[in-house]
């Protein structure tokens, strides 16, 4: 499956080159000069990390040994551009999505940055964390486990602390927030299972679970545990129902029904 969707993007981005001379230096750099998808993602990110700590170069030694040692990181990256190209009405190609999706990378880098966390480089990840958050708007703690598979849609403002899950094929809006709800310590952020769609500007807060398939509404505030396959709006938000369908992540649906609703496939 990783081949084809690299050679799918190579054939993208030839078609870019030769469309957009002002891009060819970036296409053929970036990607068609790259032996793989791997190594493309690596030297995209680190161009756009660089600082004056650590340069362009050292950050693509760093990003290509990480997914090296962990070839699972790269699947993770592949299921989130399927994701986008099968969510996204406004996506046509993987290229696009690959170079200027700031949701796509940066859930790349809050990847990176976890595994540096789990190897007790706190420091280098809390670094990496930061310059996510500088180059992307997108504040994911290190410590945070992130599933794959994810939308992260336009991004801007995303916030997930330290002790906060996401499990697969999610669709999150941007300005949602995975936040504690005091200052407690230990684990105090919310648990988001498979399938779930969080709404724009959504806020789930404590060590509360988020159960498979559920739906949680544009700008809710989520105090409370939220059965699987339910929906969740209001502030604070309650149940009203259950979503149109039975994995509303895939589906995208915004849409609040007044009563319960029969599932789609």
């Amino acid at each position: 499956m990783s081949q084809n969707i690299w050679s799918t993007i190579v054939k993208e981005a030839k078609k870019v080159a030769s469309e957009e001379p002002s891009l060819v230096s970036l296409i053929h750099e970036t990607i068609i000069n790259q032996p793989d998808f791997a190594h493309a993602l690596a030297f995209h990110l680190s161009g756009k990390f660089q600082d004056q700590t650590i340069s362009a170069v050292a950050y693509n030694h760093l990003f290509n040994d990480i997914m090296t040692e962990s070839p699972c990181m790269v699947e993770a990256a592949i299921a989130d551009l399927e994701a986008i190209k099968q969510r996204d009405p406004a996506t046509k190609c993987y290229v696009i999505p690959m170079l200027y999706f700031k949701g796509f990378l940066a859930l790349q880098v809050s990847r990176l940055a976890h595994h540096l966390w789990n190897q007790g480089r706190e420091i280098l990840a809390s670094h990496i964390q930061s310059r996510n958050s500088e180059v992307f708007s997108v504040d994911i703690h290190p410590g945070a486990k992130i599933g794959k598979g994810i939308l992260l849609d336009h991004a801007s403002s995303f916030v997930c602390g330290e002790t906060a899950t996401v499990g697969d094929n999610v669709s999150i809006l941007h300005e949602v927030t995975l936040g504690g709800s005091g200052k407690e310590c230990g684990d105090r952020h919310p648990k988001v299972a498979s399938n779930v769609l969080i709404g724009a500007g959504a806020k789930l807060l404590g060590n509360i679970n988020i159960g498979e398939g559920a739906k949680i509404g544009a700008g809710s505030v989520v105090l409370t545990d939220v059965p699987a396959h339910t929906t969740f709006v209001g502030v604070p938000a309650k149940q009203i129902g259950k979503p149109a369908h039975k994995n509303p992540s895939k589906f995208m649906e915004h849409k609040i029904p007044t009563d319960d609703c029969d599932y789609q496939i």
